[in-house]
């Protein structure tokens, strides 16, 4: 039997118009209500993944690309994950939450507050995707920072939500003998000055037993070592092949070990995004279709990638390479790699043609193909590259979840490769029981 791996769910557009653009945006989902979020994510229960990490930006980009943002809702709207998340532990009883919460924006008091809060009312199932967005800082008043500098930041504030989370130490009594509910003199009044954050403790929100599972996307050296230092779980972007994926949890773990953490104190999962067809045929069939994409499939593509990188891609020479210093700071570095692979000197339009392709399993450039062929691929991920699991990414819309799982499922089960129960705990045991 194959070994069993931890499967997630990145809701990767945000709360926003799920299934805008498709035919199911025609099954009459209203995007703003919460119950078509509660029903993809009970399917998602039912299948037995552990974690649903919503993503999320507060800023619709810079005036320049607005247009682009927005045309397509590929930018925006977007409604705050963190909302939600309490109608997603309503609906469900075992499935972890993890919404993203901006670590430069957001003042550490009331994100520890907040999340104290959620990781009560929702029984320890909750995380924090913990972003350094520094695009969105006029929002907040704030001036931008560079990108390693914005790290910075992000570690001094969650220093800042561990020591508030714990700022009660043993004060907490509840003695119901002579109504004496806590010793006000064990609790951590400090008072922080930092470089980044002035804030004071203790924390007016109930101690946790264990703090909220942290999730974080980061690519670069400084993305991979706040993860080793900070994060339990690695939202990892990375070819997937198994030597590649190798290479990248022993980065994830170097970092790690550098602070005294062990590579079982953090999960990496890799994001991937399946389409899973009903044989090898129509695989072929649609890989071909793929390879010779129309400009108009190209201007598709290259929509999406101006909105996540916030940069006008189509006002660039197509044939030509993308000059240096396109992109600027605030663009993420996993963002940059992600569009430009390991041939940052190729013409534009054979970048994008390669992003509007649809690889078979054997050349790993995407993933199309069987249930078989699927789960073959991550049976291979986590024997030759002893891989932690994997990040399946789409919108949280029930017409995807379903046409997602519902070949899926019974295979990976069936192989030993997914959970078919929970154990009795929250997120962080069901992350860390195997």
């Amino acid at each position: 039997m194959a070994r069993m791996q931890h499967v997630g769910y990145f809701f990767s557009r945000g709360f926003g118009p799920q299934a805008w653009g498709r035919a199911d945006w025609h099954w009459g989902h209203d995007w703003t209500r919460p119950e078509m979020y509660q029903q993809a994510v009970r399917a998602l229960e039912d299948a037995g993944l552990d974690l649903v990490i919503a993503e999320d930006a507060i800023s619709l980009g810079n005036p320049t690309t607005l247009d682009l943002r927005i045309r397509q809702a590929y930018g925006g709207p977007k409604h705050d994950p963190l909302l939600l998340a309490p109608w997603l532990f309503a609906a469900t009883r075992h499935i972890g939450i993890a919404p993203t919460v901006n670590a430069g924006v957001t003042p550490p008091y009331l994100a520890a507050r907040q999340l104290a809060t959620l990781a009560h009312l929702s029984s320890d199932r909750l995380g924090v995707n913990v972003v350094t967005d520094v695009g969105s800082a006029r929002h907040a008043g704030l001036e931008p920072l560079p990108h390693d500098a914005a790290y910075d930041r992000a570690e001094e504030w969650i220093g800042l939500l561990r020591r508030l989370w714990h700022s009660w130490g043993s004060g907490h009594l509840q003695s119901e003998s002579d109504w004496h509910f806590a010793d006000g003199s064990e609790l951590d009044a400090f008072t922080h000055e930092g470089r980044y954050f002035r804030t004071a403790g203790p924390l007016n929100a109930l101690p946790l037993e264990s703090d909220p599972v942290v999730v974080s996307p980061g690519g670069s050296g400084r993305g991979l070592g706040f993860a080793g230092a900070h994060s339990d779980v690695q939202l990892a972007l990375a070819p997937l092949s198994a030597p590649a994926v190798a290479a990248y949890r022993t980065k994830v773990h170097a970092a790690a070990a550098e602070v005294g953490r062990r590579p079982e104190d953090l999960r990496v999962l890799f994001v991937l995004k399946p389409v899973v067809v009903s044989s090898p045929e129509e695989a072929d069939r649609i890989v071909e279709a793929s390879r010779h994409p129309t400009d108009e499939d190209l201007r598709t593509v290259a929509l999406a990638w101006s909105s996540d990188s916030e940069t006008d891609l189509l006002a660039l020479d197509l044939d030509a390479p993308i000059p240096a210093g396109t992109f600027a700071d605030h663009v993420s570095a996993g963002t940059v790699r992600g569009l430009l692979g390991d041939t940052p000197d190729a013409p534009l339009r054979e970048l994008l043609t390669r992003k509007a392709r649809l690889g078979r399993v054997a050349d790993r450039s995407g993933f199309v193909g069987t249930a078989e062929e699927f789960a073959d691929f991550i049976e291979e991920l986590g024997s030759d590259a002893d891989n932690d699991g994997v990040i399946l990414s789409g919108d949280l819309h029930p017409a995807q979840v379903y046409r997602m799982l519902g070949d899926l499922v019974p295979v990976l089960r069936q192989r030993g490769i997914l959970r078919r129960e929970y154990g009795a705990g929250g997120l962080r045991q069901n992350l860390f029981d195997f």
